[in-house]
């Protein structure tokens, strides 16, 4: 049998090696395939690349930039707040629009002007933190020759984001799309974001709790699920937990009450002109919560939002007789725009530790959502079971590799 040539070979081999290696190289991502138009609410976890106004932030996804604000529970009533400067670093939670494109899930509402030192890994990489890729860009936009852009072409800029019928574990949830970085571990994410180790798995079919810099997680997280009529216009409005959301265009604030899945709407802090807000048949405005003690329990009534249709403001006077009477809602607390990066946000999570099986979990705060175990990996209940993640695929390239290269030196021996 002839053997092949010892320099062509290696070069064969060579080429081969690279090709697995960039391969190896691409960051995974959940992806969960889709049917439908519907559309739901998501999150996408950025870092700012630079100072920026939150105005400038919120040009760059398209989006309100008061939205911005009160889903990282910033207090909206500052003056100029929508001019205010964020410091570079700064991690922020931007509310996104997410959508059915090509049988998967992902928004493709934002545009991008380029600028003259701009390339698509730049604007990959930089710009929008790595929630997306150059290769994504570039055939989002069907471009030719990446290495040639014109000054001021507007880009489509698909970012990740997932639905999963807003549960998670049959319970209301919101979806965050998470950037892993070189210091990350599964157990640091899973405790900033009080859920387990099992779970995130399960989202992300995951075969190991192993991640990688650049790595793009689906990330629940616990939240308040509205009950409004179907012909009411923001039906199906779900609020995570630590955020706020804006209804009936900024004049209601809705937020979710901590240690509960009660949703909670008041008038805004806005200055807008905004229908009736009083209960009918009532004296109770939206919001108002009134409690009496009788012998037989505590009679609560309260006035709450119920969508907005045709441009009116919905309410509803609900009455309940309960064994004792309520204390005051508690919510995540309203913050200063910050000029500074917090150093909760800048965190350094403890190493991961050893895996245990499907059973492992996040050490505390845990959200009493998400059950330690019971559901195997990669084998996710209420929808994640579309996601796909290349965790295994790296091990397959690692053994594809070493397979390469023992043939390789198995060649050589037999040539020299």
């Amino acid at each position: 049998m002839k053997i092949p040539e010892k320099p062509i070979f290696l070069i064969f081999v060579s080429l081969i090696l690279a090709s697995s290696l960039t391969f190896t190289a691409t960051a995974k991502s959940t992806i969960e395939p889709c049917s439908s138009n519907d559309t739901c609410n998501a999150l996408l976890g950025y870092t700012l690349y630079t100072d920026l106004k939150v105005s400038e932030v919120a040009s760059l996804f398209q989006v309100d930039p008061i939205s911005i604000l009160l889903a990282n529970a910033i207090d909206i009533s500052y003056p100029d707040v929508e001019n205010h400067i964020l410091p570079s670093k700064l991690f922020l939670k931007i509310p996104i629009t997410c959508s059915c494109v090509d049988g998967i899930r992902k928004s493709v509402s934002t545009h991008y002007k380029t600028r003259p030192s701009d390339n698509l890994g730049s604007i990959a990489d930089s710009v929008y933190g790595g929630l997306v890729s150059a290769e994504q860009i570039q055939e989002a936009n069907s471009v030719n020759d990446p290495s040639l852009l014109d000054v001021g072409t507007s880009l489509v800029i698909p970012l990740p984001c997932a639905c999963f019928n807003g549960t998670d574990n049959s319970l209301p949830a919101v979806y965050l799309s998470y950037v892993v970085k070189e210091i990350d571990t599964l157990v640091g994410i899973a405790r900033r974001y009080s859920t387990t180790i099992t779970d995130l798995m399960n989202v992300n079919a995951m075969g190991a709790p192993d991640v990688s810099s650049g790595d793009i997680l689906a990330v629940p997280l616990s939240a308040c699920a509205s009950k409004f009529p179907r012909y009411a216009s923001d039906f199906g409005l779900i609020v995570p937990n630590g955020s706020y959301a804006l209804a009936a265009g900024h004049c209601v604030q809705c937020s979710c009450a901590l240690g509960s899945r009660n949703l909670y709407c008041e008038p805004a802090s806005l200055a807008v002109s905004c229908s009736s807000m009083q209960c009918r048949n009532s004296n109770l405005m939206l919001g108002n919560i009134t409690v009496q003690q009788t012998s037989a329990g505590c009679n609560v009534t309260t006035c709450d939002y119920n969508g907005i249709a045709n441009g009116t403001i919905l309410t509803m006077l609900t009455r309940s007789l309960q064994p004792r009477c309520p204390g005051p809602q508690q919510f995540a607390p309203l913050l200063a725009p910050p000029d500074t990066v917090p150093r909760d946000v800048m965190y350094a999570p403890a190493p991961s530790p050893d895996f245990d099986g499907p059973g492992s979990i996040a050490s505390s705060p845990r959200s009493s959502m998400l059950p330690g175990g019971g559901i195997l990996p990669g084998n996710p209940a209420n929808g994640p079971a579309g996601s796909i993640s290349t965790a295994s695929a790296s091990s397959v390239s690692y053994f594809f590799i070493t397979f390469l290269i023992s043939i390789a030196s198995f060649s050589l021996a037999l040539s020299s």
